[in-house]
């Protein structure tokens, strides 16, 4: 179907605004499909051509102003509408069909007990596929919803609900939203309710969830409260919706989607095993970023999709502040740099790389395209050194004009610099050019000589001025650090102890830049690295490195000796497990030469034993050490097989079946159990993680046979749900015997492109990306590559294979600059 494109849009909302929409929906169906009934009260401007945005699995019937229409024009999900100046009502009966992808309607049933739950994703432009609309975010538009469920279901919605005659709920009428922001969940969800501050508070989740729902809700509830607290303080505006509901829904795609009044979070936040302190902040920072969300995209949306940044820069700026200012987890800048500025480095280094605002976005799908790291971590970057540039307070004071000015309606990058500009008295134009219309991300430098300097990218030419820090270590303690704004290409810098054994730039990761080390602090690392007090600067070394293996300019093998020196002393979750997981799944298993990563794997298992045995039993720094050694650890008979036979586990992951399954994964791909034991721990875990778990350890036996049926399984089978999918491409390409797997190389870039015939975009495209075969570091793939690029692929699948190129291609640059030792 064609993508809306923006001059479309700008002629529709041109010709008219909606008023009020109604909205019958039936979901006593079946199981495959559910009834949609729309009532449009719009408002022409003056006479002309238009459409309605429908996609159904039948269209039965429409109207405008009672006169039927011929539902036979309707083409390409577009009814065409006839409209002459004033009110009309545009009516559309259709039946929809339920969704496995995660867009639109989606429906999963819960192995646990066969319960069925329905949620809606309408971002980007999955609305049609529920209800008829004019779906574009600035034409807004209240709702009024009526919903038809079985007896036992829950209805939950933007506006609180209540159940009336014949199992119809009748949800509050809405404020005007833009047609991505409606939600619809629906199932026998169980609730935890509270109130705070006069706003109503319900916690869901599935029925089989309910003991980790009650578990978590009490600091899930407090993180609600305090954000709630932090962001009336700041924005000058209360919360403008209905009551304020967390829905924690199955095989959802994203982490969270900000729907006013019914945010939706995917359910594996509700932890059912052991966690650690790491994945609570994550939680806590998902909560804040989406009730943030309420001001910065739901109350003012864009007004295309080039401005999607507003929406997200902010929400993930505003969740780490709110974090650090208002809540137990002042760690949560740390963990931004390791976990999010690690993800928009890396999309910065992609060709597809694009400015934060402003990118070219001639349709919805354009748009879809360039919504990555960094419209969140770069944007979240940029939103600091504009506060370095005006100042907090009038930061603060042209959030509340941006927000005040456009209440309930929409905005534009011109509109947000405009209010920045009036609150500080300085012009942005220049600032804006460098830092949110130009792609690309700055290198800093320090030489012993006390200059600084700051490059940019040759593809990329930018004037950016860069507030941030310098800081010296010796001894792994701090013995200098200055701030400084650097405006040039090159300046000096007074203060600094330059006789240091280190010398970081951007020591508090305040500025969006690659810090490049001199030649005598990368020498001095491994000894420094391990004793550094700071943990932000820890983590400003473990990025920068990152980048720097990535571009061919550090030898992974210091990575390597530096997890191996560090990690066993690293005291911070997210550095432990983030650096962790990029050393096992990056750097020694895609940059090291083939026959250094075994060893180089058991180096990383014998750092997971030492802290295991050191570390506090039961405690979140041995939990991550524990799951380091299932990881990569070769001891068999010592650690896999009594560990998946519950035999000898550390304290606090006894009875865990997440924990079982990363073991039977790793047993699975040796050759060690196969389907019998995949079935019985799968019969012993009946739920959506175990059937998850199954999935891939399955996918991982390494036999010609199990390889054939999971790739047959993973390509052709249309029943299985976004999730499933990306579950068995985790195990497919980690035998042992890569001979098993060598023929499907080609195979993926002819079979995968073909998926879009039944599964939506932005589930191909993550299926694209987890599918990769980033493994097979060679010519020969890349050639592949190359060659499918040269053809006929959905937009997603495209910007899926060309960043995951660019992954390989680091990794050959990589490999040829660090080549194997000739001794």
């Amino acid at each position: 179907m064609p993508s809306l494109t923006r001059d479309e849009a700008l002629a529709r909302a041109d010709l008219l605004a909606v008023n009020r929409t109604e909205v019958e929906i039936d979901l006593d169906l079946g199981a495959e499909t559910f009834g949609s009934l729309t009532r449009i009260h719009l408002t022409a401007a003056a006479g002309g051509e238009t459409f309605v945005d429908v996609k159904p699995r039948e269209l039965l019937r429409a109207s405008l102003d009672g006169v039927p229409l011929d539902v036979d024009a309707w083409a390409d999900g577009r009814l065409p509408l006839t409209l002459t100046p004033g009110e009309h009502v545009v009516e559309v009966e259709a039946t929809m069909a339920y969704s496995h992808d995660g867009e639109g309607l989606h429906r999963a049933t819960d192995p646990a007990d066969g319960e069925d739950y329905v949620f809606s994703h309408l971002f980007l432009d999955a609305a049609p596929a529920v209800f008829a609309c004019f779906d574009q975010p600035d034409i807004k538009s209240t709702y009024a919803f009526c919903v038809k469920a079985p007896a036992e279901w829950r209805v939950i919605g933007n506006g609180s609900g209540a159940v009336g005659d014949g199992g119809v709920w009748h949800l509050a009428e809405t404020q005007p939203l833009s047609t991505y922001f409606v939600a619809l969940c629906a199932g026998p969800y169980v609730s935890v309710t509270d109130e705070h501050d006069g706003i109503a508070l319900g916690l869901y989740a599935r029925r089989s969830m309910q003991e980790q729902l009650r578990e978590a809700a009490p600091e899930m509830l407090e993180i609600t409260r305090r954000s709630f607290d932090y962001f009336h303080s700041i924005f000058g505006i209360r919360y403008p919706f209905d009551d304020y509901d967390q829905v924690f829904v199955p095989e959802f795609n994203a982490g969270a989607m900000e729907n006013p009044g019914c945010v939706v979070l995917r359910d594996s936040y509700l932890f059912r095993g052991a966690v650690g302190r790491d994945e609570l902040l994550t939680r806590a920072n998902t909560i804040s970023h989406e009730m943030a969300h309420m001001w910065f995209g739901d109350l003012v949306s864009p007004q295309w999709w080039d401005d999607l940044w507003l929406n997200e820069s902010f929400a993930e700026y505003m969740a780490h502040r709110c974090l650090v200012e208002a809540t137990e987890y002042t760690e949560a800048w740390v963990d931004s740099t390791m976990s999010r500025k690690s993800w928009g480095y890396g999309a910065e280094r992609a060709p597809s790389t694009h400015p934060v605002a402003g990118s070219p976005a001639p349709d919805a799908k354009s748009a879809l395209a360039n919504f990555d790291g960094i419209s969140y971590a770069k944007g979240a970057a940029v939103i600091r050194q504009l506060i370095e540039f005006i100042g907090d307070e009038a930061f603060l004071a042209g959030i509340r004009q941006y927000l005040g000015d456009h209440s309930f309606g929409n905005g534009t990058l011109a509109d947000f610099l405009g209010a920045m500009e009036a609150a500080s008295g300085r012009s942005l134009h220049d600032w804006s050019r460098g830092w949110l219309e130009t792609a690309g991300v700055d290198t800093i430098a320090v030489d012993r000589a006390g200059a600084v300097t700051r490059t940019a990218p040759r593809a990329h030419p930018a004037d950016r001025p860069h507030a941030f820090d310098i800081a010296t270590y010796s001894g792994g303690q701090e013995t200098s650090r200055v701030a400084l704004t650097l405006d040039a290409d090159r300046a000096p810098v007074a203060g600094l102890d330059l006789a240091a054994a280190l010398v970081l730039p951007n020591a508090g990761d305040l500025t969006w830049a690659t810090p490049l080390l001199d030649e005598d602090s990368l020498r001095a690392l491994p000894a420094e690295l391990p004793r550094l007090s700071d943990a932000q600067a820890r983590a400003v070394v473990w990025v920068g490195l990152r980048d720097g293996v990535a571009l061919a300019q550090v030898d992974p093998r210091l990575m390597v000796d530096l997890g191996e020196a560090a990690l066993v002393g690293e005291t911070n979750d997210s550095i432990f497990s983030r650096a962790g997981m990029h050393l096992t799944n990056r750097v020694i298993r895609v940059l090291l030469p083939d026959d250094e990563q075994d060893a180089a794997r058991a180096r990383m298992a014998a750092v997971g034993e030492r802290v295991l045995a050191e570390a506090e039993p039961g405690s979140s720094r041995a939990l991550h050490a524990a799951r380091l050694v299932a990881r990569t650890t070769d001891d068999v008979e010592g650690r896999l097989l009594p560990w998946a036979q519950g035999r000898d586990l550390p304290a606090g992951l006894e009875g865990d079946a997440d924990f079982r399954w990363i073991l039977l994964g790793q047993l699975s791909r040796r050759g060690l159990v196969g389907e019998a034991e995949i079935d019985a721990a799968r019969a012993a875990d009946n739920t959506m993680s175990g059937q998850l778990g199954a999935l891939t350890a399955r996918s991982a036996i390494p036999t010609a046979e199990g390889k054939a049926a999971a790739w047959a399984d993973l390509t052709t089978n249309r029943a299985r749900s976004n999730h499933e999918l990306v579950a068995i491409a985790a195990g497919f390409w980690g035998p042992q015997d890569r001979s098993l797997v060598e023929p499907y190389v080609a195979r993926y870039f002819s079979d995968i492109p073909q998926m879009t015939e039944w599964l939506g975009e932005d589930a191909l495209a993550r299926v694209t990306s987890m599918t990769y075969p980033s493994r097979f570091v060679s010519e020969r793939t890349l050639e592949l590559s190359r060659v499918a690029l040269t053809g006929d692929l959905q937009q997603g699948v495209r910007r899926a294979i060309v960043d995951a190129q660019s992954e390989l291609e680091e990794a050959l640059a990589s490999r040829r600059a660090f080549p194997p030792s000739r001794a």
